[in-house]
């Protein structure tokens, strides 16, 4: 009998900034290959209709509002994460937010804002879930799949985005280190580095967004700008069984567009 090497059945998944966009789309994967979830974002309402959405899917969905910007927030909402689902063995760490401003005229409160959120808000996720996942196993449940979500700005400066592209580079950095450090528990981490995807925060202007997906189409190989749903096969293996042996790793998943430059 044929066997479905890609069930999640059974595991939870906690994904950050989870409402929209590629968090959501990373979660509606999770939920498709059967994976129970836990859903971050700062807006409750927004939360509460993409847990409806997921729940469709016929997994367990858990929502929670939370600011990983506020390392208290992320402590709290790991503990009432685990008292509600029991555990946790993948965390998507996605969360983030977008800015533009010319280097020269970089601000404090421009690059810290988009620091505490991109690069703090997941060093401390990961923390706090990483402090169950060992726990887990030094009393015999090894394991675990911790994801960043990247960029292909940690490959390619983006002019007047060198904060977002420190914040991402700074991740990728990161999750070598977990990977060295806690593989000894089998715990597992990696990045998905996304091209560009069409989603609601690259198409917040229609304008630009339409120019960058032209530019896009034209230089990937695959001839097009991704989609949330193109993300699903990275998300899903990362959170398998199958990837028990990669780690430490960098997944881009662009349609050939650094590849061909």
């Amino acid at each position: 009998m044929a066997q479905n090497l890609f069930d999640l059945t059974g595991k939870v998944s906690l994904v950050t900034g989870a409402n929209s966009g590629l968090g959501f789309g990373f979660a509606e994967g999770l939920a498709r290959a059967g994976s129970d979830l836990v859903i971050w974002g700062r807006r409750q309402d927004a939360n509460e209709r993409a847990a409806e959405k997921l729940r469709a899917f016929g997994v367990k969905v858990h929502a929670q509002s939370v600011d990983v910007a506020d390392e208290a927030s992320i402590v709290a909402g790991v503990a009432e994460a685990l008292a509600a689902m029991g555990r946790i063995d993948t965390v998507v760490a996605n969360a983030g937010i977008a800015s533009q401003k010319p280097f020269i005229e970089m601000d404090a409160e421009t690059y810290h804002a988009l620091i505490d959120v991109n690069q703090h808000g997941v060093v401390f996720t990961l923390r706090e879930v990483a402090r169950h996942m060992v726990g887990r196993a030094q009393a015999g449940d090894p394991g675990g799949s911790m994801i960043l979500c990247g960029s292909g700005s940690i490959f390619q400066g983006v002019p007047t985005m060198t904060h977002y592209g420190a914040a991402k580079g700074a991740l990728n950095s990161l999750a070598k280190g977990i990977a060295a450090e806690l593989g000894p528990h089998g715990i597992r981490c990696n990045v998905i580095a996304p091209g560009f995807i069409i989603t609601e925060m690259t198409m917040a202007d229609p304008v630009v967004g339409e120019m960058i997906a032209g530019v896009v189409a034209a230089k990937a190989p695959i001839g097009r700008a991704g989609q949330p749903d193109d993300l699903w096969g990275a998300v899903v293996y990362l959170a398998s069984d199958l990837s028990r042996y990669h780690t430490g790793d960098t997944l881009i998943v662009d349609g050939g567009k650094i590849a061909n430059n």
